[in-house]
């Protein structure tokens, strides 16, 4: 008799798992500083988080090229998420910014604003802002005869600012209009017993 001998069976061997812990802790800070950079106000905890991933990731991708890291894909992609969520900041920081130029010049820039009320009404009521600093102050002249016309000036924003005029019970027909710094922002006619022409908004 032939005797057999059984052969023995050995698992395969596994595949060493990646070892780049750097760069995979890389690409999760870029990808969530990424996530984060566009949200406003919040998007500031994304600056460190993006500086960080690239760091880290690129230090991952030198761990590749040497030969002591295997997971060269995932240490690329953080390097791409921390440089764009690193883009995205910087732009975040530009808009701000420019915003905050803006409503600086718009707080301490000066206004000429001129009233006119025209029409063929013999008197008007007409309310109307007034400017003390920072404050919008609100006056009254009633009985006004038409054409009527009112300059004031301005510093900082006219949001807020109010001008109307109503005819009285009489009627007629009037028009409002406004004329901030030389350039006509707003008019409105309006004509019958108590009518209110607004040009409020300007």
């Amino acid at each position: 008799m032939t005797d057999y001998t059984p052969i023995q069976q050995y698992p395969a061997p596994q595949a060493a798992p990646p070892r780049n812990g750097l760069g995979t802790a890389g690409f999760v800070l870029g990808l969530v500083g990424l996530v984060f950079s566009p949200i406003p106000f919040v998007g500031v905890v994304a600056w460190p988080l993006v500086v960080l991933g690239l760091i880290l990731s690129a230090v991952g991708v030198a761990r590749v090229r040497a030969g002591k890291a295997t997971n060269k894909g995932l240490s690329i992609a953080g390097v791409v998420v921390s440089i764009l969520g690193l883009v995205v900041s910087i732009l975040w920081v530009l808009v701000i910014g420019k915003a905050i130029s803006d409503v600086n010049d718009q707080a301490t820039q000066h206004h000429t604003v001129t009233y006119e009320v025209t029409g063929d009404a013999p008197s008007v009521t007409v309310v109307y802002s007034t400017f003390d600093q920072h404050s919008i102050l609100i006056d009254t002249e009633p009985s006004a005869p038409v054409p009527w016309t009112k300059t004031v000036e301005a510093t900082g924003f006219l949001e807020g600012a109010q001008f109307a005029a109503t005819t009285g019970p009489e009627g007629g027909s009037i028009t409002c209009k406004v004329v901030v710094d030389g350039k006509q922002t707003k008019t409105a006619t309006a004509s019958g017993p108590a009518a209110v022409a607004g040009c409020t908004g300007f």
